[in-house]
């Protein structure tokens, strides 16, 4: 009888491939355009990842060169980021809606020895920025309409070590890093991502149904496709932002990915569609909110008890049924911070919210909350395997079998993030007895005052942003003597004065916001003041806006 030991281990890709061919006649991707939507097959991807390898193959590339791949969601992306990564080479995914200087300072970082592309626009945009740029391919060319069903080859063997993928970071304070991610790493997190999920669909015999709209060259949004792939999901891919809520709907999903920024405009446009319905449904709808909160400062009356009942029966049933449908079991929810008070209000009506926080480095994951058992405002234990810990100053570390193996040809950084095995996240964190952890901070977002006192300035941010919807805010003060807020938004300085008042009240004297500029100009993507995923490019904003806090901390010395 042969030894265990002698049994080859199936890598993550070896896995990923079986479950196509187990699934062959099973629609696993749907994918949404305006001639409507086409759903692919097992045997139908297969087939696409055999053409891309074909092409590949014919490329004269050698393990471990490095493949980059431009281009928005969509099925052909799906099949050739799997074909990259089934003959030995290392996909480099890049976000199609950055600036083309931008993608082509990481292209020439990485050295890719081909790029392929969407369309002929991307490429075009990359070859004017960047003359002496490797072959560009197009999808075209790569599936060719005609092509004959190719044999279904098995990937190119793995070891744990070996590199296949280098993502980006987004680059807060400065040119973004490939993030080197092995086979080892994803085939730990697939294992995690796949048995939590188990714990959420609670073992029922049915086909996943997810719905995508987060760019799958985002690490986080990455693992959720290999995921799906692997657990033999239905993954409809959302290709049109603005038709997101009529396809979410459509799509009936079990769960989906998200990033704050929806859940807070979903949750915004529930309130502000019931208060136009006046009546009934809204004072059912105000009443039950009092009341769900009053339940959980445990000072619930029996009017709440009846406020409740009948939103229960009445209300939260069809705002649900309009947001998502009927099939969701929860929202699954990171990137960055969520508002502890949005992720109530899905909870009040029933839908819940779970957390997830993690890192690129981190194979993009270290914690996720668990079914049934998530406390709002914690992004859940640390996953099986991980260890987490926090350091003298709060910083949150990571050791694991999820921990990136370094920057691709960074050597000093990596030994920066890097020591005797933990991995240092710049996040400020805390754990509670249960094992939930909290994110309260980012390390090199900290402001120093003037004073010595150290400010993490997200919470404070967060608290102004609740009393002013819809708003923008970045404090700063590094070296002064007291905090200011750049505000962005439909908001006038009245309001401003009045949100920095109710938050002042709550904060001892260093931590309260002295001055505040009010700018038309929003935090963008399109304007180079937030990152690909949405966050906040702090150091780019206090230059953007450097002549607005001279003024600010002028005008209070002059006073």
């Amino acid at each position: 009888m042969e030894s265990a030991r002698n049994i080859p281990i199936m890598s993550f890709l070896d896995q990923i491939f079986a479950s196509l061919e187990t699934s062959a006649d099973r629609a696993l991707l749907v994918g949404l355009s305006d001639s409507g939507h086409e759903a692919i097959t097992g045997h139908d991807l297969l087939n696409r990842v055999a053409q891309a390898r074909a092409f590949l193959a014919g490329r004269n590339l050698g393990k471990g060169d490095r493949c980059a791949l431009l281009a928005p969601n969509g099925i052909d992306w799906v099949a050739m980021d799997l074909a990259i990564m089934a003959e030995g080479l290392i996909v480099v995914p890049l976000y199609s809606r950055q600036a083309a200087p931008e993608l082509v300072t990481m292209m020439k970082d990485c050295s890719p020895s081909i790029i392929v592309c969407g369309d002929a626009a991307l490429r075009d945009e990359v070859v004017a920025n960047w003359p002496e740029a490797p072959p560009q391919f197009l999808f075209d060319e790569v599936f060719t309409q005609n092509a004959p069903p190719s044999p279904v080859a098995s990937p190119a063997p793995h070891d744990d070590s070996d590199p296949v993928a280098i993502i980006y970071t987004s680059g807060t304070s400065g040119e973004g890093k490939g993030v080197v991610l092995t086979a080892g790493n994803l085939a730990h997190m697939l294992a995690c991502t796949s048995g939590r999920l188990d714990q959420l669909m609670q073992g029922q015999a049915v086909q996943d149904k997810v719905f995508h709209y987060l760019p799958f060259c985002f690490a986080g949004s990455w693992i959720m496709l290999l995921t799906c792939l692997l657990r033999q999901s239905q993954l409809t891919i959302n290709t049109d932002l603005t038709k997101l809520a009529e396809q979410m709907r459509a799509a009936a999903p079990h769960y989906f990915l998200n990033v704050p920024q929806l859940l807070e405009r979903m949750r915004k446009g529930v309130d502000e569609q019931l208060w136009k319905a006046g009546g009934l449904p809204r004072a059912i709808y105000s009443h039950a909110k009092s009341a769900y909160m009053h339940a959980r400062e445990g000072r619930k009356t029996f009017s709440d008890s009846i406020w409740l009942g009948l939103a229960n029966a009445i209300i939260f049933p069809a705002i649900r049924k309009k947001m998502i449908g009927s099939n969701l079991k929860a929202l699954i929810c990171g990137s960055a911070p969520l508002n502890v008070e949005t992720q109530l209000f899905f909870t009040m009506i029933g839908i819940p919210v779970l957390q997830v926080y993690g890192l690129t480095e981190t194979t993009a994951i270290c914690t996720m909350d668990v079914p049934g058992r998530f406390e709002p405002g914690r992004v859940g234990p640390a996953i099986v395997g991980i260890e987490m810990k926090v350091s003298e100053n709060q910083e949150i570390l990571v050791r694991g079998p999820n921990i990136f193996p370094g920057y691709w040809n960074r050597p000093q950084e990596t030994q920066n993030a890097l020591h005797d095995g933990w991995f240092h996240t710049g996040d400020q964190g805390e754990v509670n007895p249960a094992g939930n952890w909290k994110i309260t901070g980012r390390i090199k977002n900290l402001i120093i005052l003037g004073s010595g006192h150290n400010v993490a300035p997200e919470g404070i941010e967060e608290e102004m942003e609740s009393r002013l919807p819809g708003a923008q805010i970045v404090l700063v003060g590094n070296g002064r003597s007291y905090l200011s807020a750049v505000i962005t938004g439909s908001v006038n300085a009245d309001q401003a004065q009045a949100a920095l008042d109710a938050v002042n009240a709550t904060l001892p004297h260093y931590k309260q916001v002295r001055a505040f500029r009010i700018s038309a100009e929003p935090f963008t993507i399109d304007n180079g003041l937030l990152t690909a995923n949405g966050k906040l490019k702090r150091d780019l904003i206090a230059r953007r806006f450097q002549t607005e806090i001279e003024e600010m901390y002028a005008i209070k010395q002059a006073v």
